[in-house]
């Protein structure tokens, strides 16, 4: 195997150091996320001595708790020496993790593919385009990975591979990751230390950070993932089988898959349950009137969990804070989730959860 000439080599070095660079001060310029209190009702909330707290990742520029895993996996490739000045970089995604990614990719000066189902709506693929990204498209949304892997053979470039790389690209163990920014953030409030951090799973590598930072400061929290219907996670959970399938796609955007994802560690995780998508939905309408602006599906699926734990804790006499994710603007989803005839086009009705929103709000009680 012949080696690279020594000059080539240290202008490769001097180009991934720039790359670096270049993610790490824009990641300066950023700065944090904000991390909000939720409302709850004072008639009861304040007797019950609870609190709950959003963290927005709506405000990072891409929009989403996506930018987070973009950064990592892009610092990752680079570090690694698999991405180079000469690099094409591939993902196979049609959601918020490809914009994310095309943003970085662009930030570097290195083309960016995302592979997709063909079926991706109009609107998703401007937004990756937006950044400067290509969409590639698959008829089967279970062709993606193969045809992502494919796709970096041929053109020698680097298949980023979310779902496997989210749980090793991130420094769970500290350097201003999303769990230690929750417990720094908390520090002032009259419950620090959180009795639950409440997130869903679309890679697994939110839960498996969090989990693994609970853990290394020896935290008391417990870690609960929420699973929408379709998904692989929960029923993997609940038998011990990494090898369930689903056969179906989920429909709240951004988690569940209908396999188990190589990042998602069960180990670290202390509870999860099913949200109804109808709850998901029905939750997201709730909390953007509360809050006065259109949070995403995903955390609907959040909030259901949390107001649910929230009961349990009131209903138990146990006082304390949750923390969930505001993972990204519901602005997205105006001709979807936001959309009565979309909604009625797939099965969605979100009255009967509704009410128990309602009821929750009213009494703290969970139906």
């Amino acid at each position: 195997m012949s080696r690279p000439a020594a000059s080539a080599c240290r202008q490769s070095r001097a180009w991934v150091d720039n790359a670096v660079r270049l993610i790490e001060a824009d990641a300066r310029r950023s700065a944090d996320t904000h991390l909000l209190r939720y409302p709850l009702p004072a008639r009861w909330a304040a007797d019950a001595d609870l609190a709950l707290y959003l963290k927005d990742e709506s405000t990072h520029i891409t929009g989403s708790l996506k930018h987070r895993l973009a950064r990592s996996l892009f610092l990752y490739g680079l570090c690694n020496g698999w991405i180079s000045e000469d690099t094409t970089v591939i993902e196979a995604s049609s959601g918020s993790t490809a914009v994310s990614e095309a943003y970085f990719a662009e930030l570097i000066g290195v083309p960016f593919i995302a592979v997709m189902p063909e079926s991706t709506s109009a609107a998703k693929i401007a937004l990756i385009e937006s950044q400067g990204g290509r969409c590639h498209f698959v008829t089967e949304a279970a062709q993606v990975y193969d045809e992502a892997q494919r796709l970096a053979d041929q053109t020698g470039g680097h298949y980023l591979d979310q779902f496997t790389n989210a749980e090793r690209a991130t420094d769970w163990r500290g350097n201003n990751n999303i769990a230690e920014s929750i417990y720094e953030q908390l520090g002032q409030e009259t419950h620090p230390v959180p009795e639950w951090i409440v997130v869903g799973a679309g890679t697994g590598g939110t839960s498996a950070t969090i989990g693994r930072y609970i853990r290394y400061r020896r935290h008391p929290t417990r870690l609960c993932v929420v699973d929408p219907e379709n998904s692989a996670f929960f029923p993997a959970y609940a038998s011990g089988d990494r090898n369930v399938v689903t056969g179906m796609s989920s429909r709240i955007e951004g988690i569940g898959r209908p396999r188990v994802e190589p990042s998602f560690l069960p180990e670290v995780v202390d509870r999860m349950m099913t949200v109804p998508d109808a709850g998901s939905v029905a939750a997201a309408h709730h909390v953007s009137r509360v809050l006065n602006r259109r949070v995403g599906p995903s955390t609907g699926t959040n909030i259901w969990g949390a107001f649910g734990l929230l009961a349990e804790m009131a209903a138990t006499g146990c006082s304390g804070s949750v923390v969930t994710l505001l993972a990204d603007s519901g602005d997205r989803y105006t001709e979807t989730y936001f959309c009565a005839e979309w909604l009625t086009s797939h099965g969605l009705d979100p009255s009967e959860s509704a009410a128990v929103l309602a009821e929750f709000e009213r009494s703290g009680r969970w139906l």
